[in-house]
């Protein structure tokens, strides 16, 4: 299952941690948020051990929501050692979230 992040442990868990982390912001009313969710959580389990698959529910929190200009939801950052390097908005296929998170895998 994906790691579930806060305002409180996104420092500690993202920022500070060495490697990849990929970090969906999302929200329960969004529709297309719904729709990559279950992708989200089928690479939780594919790259266990390789990165960290993570959600932001932005609802709940509102300032690392701000912190990296999400305004549109949903969003999915890539960041490697506490830095965005690739991002995608808006609903898509699983295959395209694994193709962006094995390039900087690779």
């Amino acid at each position: 299952m994906a790691f579930e992040l806060t305002d409180s442990n996104f420092k500690e868990k993202v920022m500070d941690h060495e490697g990849i982390a990929v970090v969906d912001f999302w929200a329960e009313w969004c529709g297309p948020c719904r729709m990559i969710g279950p992708h989200i959580e089928e690479m939780a389990k594919e790259y266990d051990g390789k990165a960290l698959i993570a959600k932001v529910n932005v609802d709940s929190n509102p300032e690392i929501s701000y912190k990296y200009g999400v305004r549109s939801i949903p969003t999915v950052l890539y960041l490697k050692n506490g830095e965005v390097v690739d991002k995608q908005v808006g609903a898509t296929s699983k295959k395209v979230l694994s193709d962006k998170l094995d390039a900087i895998l690779a």
